[in-house]
């Protein structure tokens, strides 16, 4: 049977928005084809889309449901997600027989890899394009297993997971086309006629590629990995995290279905879904089959990851612990403002949110005067009190905690110095057994090694430590032992010294970081635009990857060339 999605039939769809996508990543400019807007999509939205009461009644469809994806090697079921907000979704998995689906998922490679660049890119485009017209149902599904509030959930885990699994197929496709198809090669020999052979150079990928999916970010850190390899010719295993699978697992669903409809096997991409305490990641990881592997989670499982998974090519983003530099600026009450959001955002359970605030002990200078250390702590207090002071809004930004560890460290944290803002729960009134916990913020003292125990280390969730310093250049060298011994994600900075400045660029360049300057405005440090900003270097200690750039995909691929007598 001819194939539903014809490559010519792709092509008319897509190649207008590979080469806007191309186009993007070499300027870096502002561009996205996923709307951020709930409203864009439904009826006079997004065609195909399904609207808020349509994506919410698909989300409420697949609750307490069994789940099958028609994958071989299933030999059982599994599930046992609960809802951070409360609620068990009831959503019963396939669990994979592997020694039968791996070698099913190899048998679809050589018409995956004959298929070529192009159509791979867009074949994955159709995929992003299913995936968004369910943006509304999929936004539930991020929720309801990463505690996100709705409308982060909708955006991060939609248009803008979206845009970093595109970002991967342009950076895919143009790493794959740098090297022609084909060549007539000749050599001059004087006198003699000339060597002639016929070159053939095929991108061919390394094997099957295991997504080890997180609990926060599912769709967000998945998709880069997910696209990344599939555009490059590889099969992709996605093993999801116990508590967030429904989100990869539609996913998965919907990737199966262009697949087939575009004359590919559908077991391109599967899912391995594990029962309780089964820990088979471990298990996949050292698989002979599995050739690139994809991982966001914990330091201890990414190390491991990388010191024993050798047969593969590893992408890891794990723990650091970010900072930020408060040296002076020239607007005060945007700096708290700004601050003030990007502590409180997501429960601070984002890799990108900032731990540590160095702040000098003699204080700041500020367009309204000097601001002592005391005070400066206090207004970043001050300013999370009026930020979360309402319930309603505070509910919309902290969403829920992931799960009881959260809880836990957040409660420590309360012993390990003087409390500048205390934690408070947050009733949200539509999920009584939602836990919401407002940011704490400890003061801590950078010329005590016992305080730096605790800010050495990466204290995942809702806490913070203001972290007092003699001066910026003892800021400066903390900042530059944080990175290079714990790695960081991101680096935030405020300073009206151009000499600061430049200091904070090297020390940043130096230990490969990402830098954000002054940011005073709607943009904090803890959010990045794909197509534009680097999430991660792949530098530091934090992750061994940057999202995305030609590292990130150029080694799942090799070119292997064919020559022929001409």
């Amino acid at each position: 049977m001819a194939a539903v999605l014809s490559p010519e039939k792709l092509s008319e769809t897509h190649r207008r928005t590979l080469d806007q996508a191309l186009e993007a990543i070499r300027t870096r400019g502002y561009w996205s084809p996923h709307p951020e807007h709930p409203k864009a999509y439904g009826e006079g939205g997004l065609p195909g889309s399904l609207g808020a009461a349509e994506g919410k009644a698909a989300f409420d469809a697949v609750l307490h449901t069994r789940l099958d994806l028609g994958q071989p090697g299933t030999d059982g079921w599994t599930g046992g997600e609960v809802s951070p907000y409360g609620p068990e979704l009831g959503v019963e998995y396939p669990h994979a027989e592997l020694d039968v689906l791996l070698p099913a998922m190899s048998a679809g490679m050589g018409a995956w890899r004959s298929a070529g660049p192009e159509t791979r890119a867009l074949v994955c485009l159709e995929i992003l394009a299913r995936i968004s017209a369910r943006t509304h149902e999929l936004a539930h599904a991020v929720m309801h297993t990463s505690g996100q509030a709705f409308v982060m959930a909708f955006q991060a885990g939609g248009p803008h997971a979206q845009d970093r699994g595109m970002e991967a197929v342009a950076y895919a496709y143009e790493e794959q086309v740098r090297t022609p198809g084909a060549v007539d090669w000749s050599k001059p020999q004087g006198k003699r006629d000339p060597l002639q052979l016929h070159k053939s150079y095929t991108a061919a990928g390394r094997g099957i590629s295991l997504l080890i999916g997180c609990n926060t970010f599912p769709t967000w850190n998945g998709y880069p990995g997910l696209f990344a390899s599939l555009a490059t010719g590889n099969p992709v295993l996605v093993k999801p995290h116990p508590r967030a699978v429904l989100p990869l697992a539609l996913t998965v669903r919907l990737a199966r279905e262009v697949l087939s409809e575009a004359g590919f096997d559908p077991n391109l991409v599967a899912l391995a879904a594990e029962r309780p305490g089964e820990g088979i990641a471990k298990t996949l990881a050292v698989r002979p089959e599995i050739r690139i592997i994809d991982y966001t989670g914990s330091t201890a499982f990414g190390d491991w990851l990388e010191a024993n998974a050798r047969q593969a090519q590893v992408y890891t983003e794990k723990a650091g612990v970010n900072t930020v530099v408060v040296d002076s600026t020239d607007d005060y009450r945007g700096m708290l403002s700004n601050l003030a959001f990007s502590l409180s955002l997501y429960s601070g359970q984002m890799c990108t949110t900032p731990q540590n605030l160095l702040i000098p002990r003699g204080g700041i200078t500020t367009e309204a005067g000097t601001k002592s250390y005391e005070d400066v702590v206090a207004d970043i207090a001050e300013a999370v009190n009026a930020l979360l002071g309402d319930d309603a809004r505070a509910n919309g930004l902290l969403g829920a905690l992931v799960n009881p560890d959260v809880k836990a460290r957040l409660e420590a944290a309360a012993d390990l110095g003087d409390v500048a803002l205390a934690s408070r729960a947050v009733a949200n009134p539509d999920f009584a057994d939602a836990v919401v916990r407002t940011p704490v913020i400890v003061k801590l003292d950078g010329t005590k090694p016992d305080d730096g125990a605790a800010y050495l280390s990466e204290c995942f969730g809702p806490v913070s430590f203001a972290v007092a310093v003699d001066t910026t250049s003892d800021a400066l060298d903390l900042l530059r032992r944080t990175i290079r011994e714990k790695g960081a994600m991101t680096v935030g900075a405020y300073t009206t010294s151009a000499e600061v400045e430049q200091a904070l660029e090297t020390v940043c360049f130096d230990e490969s970081a990402q830098l954000s300057l002054n940011l005073t405005g709607g943009v904090f440090v803890n959010q990045t635009a794909a197509f534009s900003d680097f999430h991660g270097s792949g530098g530091n200690p934090a992750a061994n990857a940057a999202l995305c750039d030609g590292a990130f995909v150029s080694n799942r691929f090799r070119v292997v060339e064919v020559r022929r007598q001409a």
